[in-house]
């Protein structure tokens, strides 16, 4: 970064950049041209490198061995592997938050829902609404501040939230457009609050695993689903 270019430059690109990641405007494992990116937004390549930095430490791109950087692929083992523990994490600090939470617990939640089902699920251009998408992680993140350990919350945060790029495929590239996502929430969120521990988690674990399911259907479908859209093992 230049001295003429202050920090908001940097962040701004880095906020850009993420959204359109988010947004479906590249393909899973695609090659990011710095010196495009650079011209299009009118900032230095040190600008675009200092954001694609921070956006590889999210897991939403990678770094290449040329100092480039791509599109994080889709990869089929990684995507088992996260739902593998996303599964074994989530539903135990679920279990723990409905037996430990208490009144303030049960408002945050139905609070965090009512918010959620109250946001817009898509855009006009069919992704997921960047507003619906921080509705959709402070829900989760309230379901489980019920068991009251920052650790295990932290660690489910980090897992959902390396999770982003794969929920937005679902939709993006997958076309997984016929689930009733409302519906799941509302199931969940009503079995949280009802104190009914089993239900909430098999609730939960089937919500996860719809994601996986989608993006597997679609990788499956591919002619060579390793190499196809930037799929890999």
């Amino acid at each position: 970064m230049t001295a003429s270019e202050p920090k908001t430059h940097s962040e701004g690109v880095y906020a850009s950049l993420r959204a359109e990641l988010l947004g479906g405007s590249f393909l899973p494992g695609s090659k990011l041209k710095l010196a495009g990116i650079g011209t299009r937004y009118g900032v230095s390549l040190s600008v675009v490198r200092e954001a694609m930095t921070r956006l590889a430490g999210e897991g939403l791109v990678r770094a290449l061995p040329q100092r480039g950087f791509c599109v994080t692929p889709l990869s089929v083992d990684d995507l088992l592997d996260l739902t593998r523990a996303r599964v074994l994490i989530e539903t135990s600090v679920l279990r723990e938050s409905i037996g430990q939470g208490g009144l303030e617990w049960e408002s945050a939640v139905i609070a965090a829902h009512h918010t959620l089902q109250g946001t817009t699920y898509t855009t006009d251009e069919g992704h997921l609404d960047a507003a619906w998408s921080a509705a959709h992680q402070a829900f989760h993140r309230a379901l489980l501040t019920g068991a009251k350990s920052p650790r295990l919350e932290s660690i489910a945060t980090e897992l959902r939230d390396c999770s982003l790029l794969y929920q937005h495929w679902s939709i993006d590239i997958a076309g997984d457009l016929d689930r009733d996502v409302a519906a799941e929430h509302r199931n969940i969120a009503e079995l949280a609050v009802a104190r009914d521990a089993e239900g909430a988690v098999r609730a939960l674990t089937e919500h996860i695993e719809r994601t996986t399911a989608a993006l597997l259907a679609y990788a499956e479908s591919q002619t060579d689903p390793r190499r196809a859209a930037g799929i890999s093992a």
